[in-house]
């Protein structure tokens, strides 16, 4: 799908559901990694994630457009467009969007460990980030840490 028949998607899918036109532009951002799409409040137009589409498929891309066309059509008619305000859920429900997009993110990546080890009592300390061992020490005997290596 291209800048254009997304475009093209919008439109059909605000005159079809919120019986409204949809007037600015929707593009395709590279840039969202954990969002399906993005209201712009000044310019009001609306971007999108095409791993959704490339990922879970057509019905939930057209799902993240029905919710992202709810934020543009409250803001545009003066009404509650954030998440937590009632009309925002209302006009929701009724056109059948998602609150929540699924997650992107693959369940079985490891996170990065890295083992130090305590020169004095020989404790082994696991860290997701590197610190630097010359300004900290143990935690139980106060003794000089040593990098040993990292985990994945």
């Amino acid at each position: 799908m291209d800048q254009i028949e997304l475009q093209n998607l919008v439109e059909e899918v605000s005159l079809e559901y919120f019986k409204q036109p949809f007037e600015h532009h929707a593009t395709f951002n590279n840039r969202l990694r954990t969002t399906g799409g993005r209201y712009h409040l000044r310019t009001h137009d609306l971007d999108f994630n095409l791993n959704i589409l490339e990922t879970f498929g057509k019905q939930e891309f057209i799902s993240v457009i029905k919710h992202e066309l709810c934020h543009y059509h409250l803001h545009l008619t003066g009404k509650g467009y954030q998440h937590k305000d009632s009309d925002f859920k209302e006009l929701l429900k009724q056109t059948g969007g998602t609150r929540f997009v699924q997650s992107l993110r693959t369940k079985d990546r490891a996170k990065k460990m890295w083992t130090y080890q305590c020169k004095s009592c020989e404790m082994s300390i696991y860290r997701q980030r590197r610190f630097n061992t010359q300004r900290f020490v143990c935690g139980r005997c106060q003794g000089r840490l040593v990098l040993q290596d990292s985990k994945q």
